[in-house]
């Protein structure tokens, strides 16, 4: 049964991933080629992640091999051919599958060889490396194949020219194609194995929940449930934007999707365009943060630090969900503040109705965390995931998925796997280079040289670093490459592996809502019909949490490392605190506030945030002499306006 054209062509410029990229638009002959090449990459990965036998450098050689065909033909190698098929697309396509085939039938003969590359071994592992960054040029701009392009002229020579802590000897060309490219530290390494394994199975299950249509469950469950309350539908956004952000792994994506619903919502209640786009920007980014998913990054970091998934999932919730309730704050304040309207009845579905009609879509999410918890794998428990996902739809007759929508599924898995795939392969280089040179150690000594042996310090430089870095990176390749260079530095000063890759990972998120690059507010913007500086603006201050969390996992117990009463206690207060600090940027609490309130309510946030059992006892103490003045003024003032005639 061919495949209907209109589900799956893209316009010039589509959301893919973590990046906005200019994508070719897909008919006739490569759509179907694309289409059924997306199934089949699709199956591969579902057979070598499941029964399926194979060494892990050729399964991701394979991999490498679908990722770079796909992205080939569906990525111009400009906007100007963007309507365009060229043959150099095709001719590289298939270059690109032979160099990932290659290794797979001759590493034997290598290995036969005593590991001494002939001249076909090298010119295969040259042609990888130049198509690599190539497509991920298209991808995902030049920002990165400029940077793996300066590590390996570092390696290659390049260092001869430092001096101090950074000059570096060089080694051969013939070193640098073997390890980028049979080696288990190169392109299909460490980094590889991630993406063919976890990413592309989570990747895979959330298009199969989407298409099943639990997109549209979740949205319409999150208005039954936030649509009467003041701010309504921006909370629904968060709690919207969240779910699906979790599952999507994509914040730009997730905002143009979700956006396109809760956005004009947000904007008939009252709330500004700019403020709209805002909510949903920072909420869909504070899906990454969120488990079971988290998008990439919390897969490469259990599989960096050997830290169990489950481990990191289950010391996530408590601060995503501290982060979502910021956010909540915010809305909750300015809806007060300027008495917004609630919607209708009318307007708002039955919440017994909804999940009358879609309670089946709960059972896939129930099947992967429950085979989490039992200590099942990631691979395995999504692989089981997306089987529960087919069988559940047939319980309602609304939602089964016929042996098309299967089809289209995979397709669209494969598809939307392609951006993040061709980051990671690509990073690959990078990482390898970086473990090449000892460049992470000779970083991290830098770090702590200029920071002086201060842990706070350190933290500011690798903020600082995550901000500039996600000027021009996409979160994930940002994440690799300051936990392979920032990492070790705040583990010298004495965090744990687990406090620093987290805050990493955090501050990492920080490209798609700070200006002046703040790709998931511009997206948001487009929807909401706002100035795209001023949408930046307001989801940067609505994702303060995203800053201010991240400082409580080195400096407090939040992590669940301490007692549980510690973390408990330090979550409530801190919690409190981040209301506090809504409090003073809104301006507003019970009442309209004087700037001396505000700097009260300032003050109470430092003292409920500082990790200190004492200082958050005068914290709250402070917060609630100041509810208590404002309940006095307040009451007042309803007292005037009964008597006023």
């Amino acid at each position: 049964m061919p495949p209907h054209q209109d589900q799956h062509a893209s316009g010039a410029q589509q959301e893919q991933g973590e990046v906005m990229a200019t994508r070719r638009t897909l008919t006739g002959m490569n759509h179907h080629l694309i289409y059924w090449m997306g199934v089949a990459m699709s199956l591969y990965h579902l057979w070598v992640n499941t029964i399926g036998i194979m060494p892990n450098i050729q399964r991701n050689a394979l991999h490498f091999s679908f990722v770079c065909f796909l992205g080939y033909l569906m990525y111009p190698v400009c906007r100007r051919w963007a309507d365009k098929t060229l043959k150099l697309d095709y001719i590289l396509a298939i270059l690109s599958f032979s160099a990932g085939l290659y290794l797979i039938f001759f590493e034997d003969a290598l290995h036969a060889r005593n590991e001494v590359p002939i001249l076909s071994d090298l010119i295969f592992a040259g042609l990888a490396i130049v198509l690599m960054i190539e497509i991920t040029r298209r991808v995902a701009g030049y920002i990165i194949p400029i940077l793996a392009a300066g590590f390996l002229g570092y390696a290659l020579g390049l260092g001869t020219y430092f001096s101090g802590l950074w000059k570096f000897p060089g080694v051969t060309l013939e070193r640098i194609l073997y390890r980028m490219y049979f080696a288990p530290d190169g392109i299909f390494g460490k980094i590889a194995t991630i993406s063919s394994t976890y990413v592309f199975l989570f990747v895979l299950f959330a298009a199969f929940l989407l298409q099943s249509g639990a997109g549209n469950f979740i949205i319409r469950l999150s208005l039954a449930l936030m649509g009467r309350m003041t701010g309504g539908p921006a909370k629904m956004a968060v709690f919207a934007s969240g779910l699906m952000g979790s599952i999507s792994g994509s914040a730009v994506a997730n905002t143009v999707g979700t956006g396109s619903i809760t956005i004009p919502l947000m904007k008939k209640v009252g709330l500004k365009p700019q403020f709209a786009g805002g909510v949903e920007a920072a909420a869909s980014t504070g899906g990454q943060l969120l488990p079971p998913i988290m998008g990439a990054g919390a897969f490469i970091m259990s599989q960096w630090t050997q830290i169990p998934y489950l481990t990191i999932i289950g010391v996530a919730t408590i601060p995503a969900l501290m982060y979502f309730l910021s956010i909540a704050f915010f809305i909750h304040l300015r809806a007060k503040k300027h008495r917004l309207e609630v919607l209708s009845p009318e307007e708002m579905p039955a919440i017994g109705q909804v999940i009358k009609e879609g309670w089946n879509f709960l059972i896939p999410l129930g099947v992967l965390v429950v085979l989490l918890l039992q200590g099942y794998t990631p691979t395995y428990a999504a692989s089981a995931g997306i089987l529960a996902i087919v069988v559940s739809s047939w319980i309602n007759p609304h939602t089964r998925m016929s042996p098309r929508d299967i089809m289209d599924a995979l397709a669209k898995g494969a598809g939307n796997m392609v951006t993040t795939g061709v980051i990671l392969l690509c990073s690959g280089i990078v990482v390898g280079i970086v473990l090449m040179v000892g460049a992470g150690m000779k970083f991290s000594m830098l770090i702590t040289s200029i920071a002086g042996g201060s842990l706070f310090i350190t933290i500011v430089l690798v903020a600082l670093a995550s901000l500039i870095l996600g000027m021009g990176l996409p979160v994930t390749a940002s994440y690799i490459v300051l936990a392979v260079l920032a990492a070790p530095s705040m583990s010298m000063l004495g965090t744990s592996v687990l406090a620093a890759h987290m805050l990493i990972f955090w501050f990492s998120q920080d490209a798609n809502v700070t200006p002046p690059v703040c790709l998931a507010a511009y997206a948001a913007s487009g929807v909401a019909g706002s100035k795209p500086l001023a949408t930046g603006f307001e989801s940067w201050k609505l994702a303060k949490g995203l800053y201010i969390i991240p400082l409580l996992f080195v400096y407090s117990p939040l992590l669940f490392q301490g007692p549980t009463w510690a973390v408990l206690e330090t979550a409530v207060l801190a919690t409190l605190g981040l209301y506090c600090a809504a409090a003073f940027f809104e301006g507003f609490h019970l009442y309209d506030l004087t700037w001396i309130m505000r700097l009260v309510m300032l003050g109470a946030a430092g003292l409920m945030l500082w990790p200190n059992l004492a200082l958050h006892g005068l914290g709250f103490t402070l917060f609630a002499l100041a509810s208590g003045i404002q309940l006095i003024i307040k009451s007042r003032h309803n007292r005037y306006v009964a008597l006023a005639p």
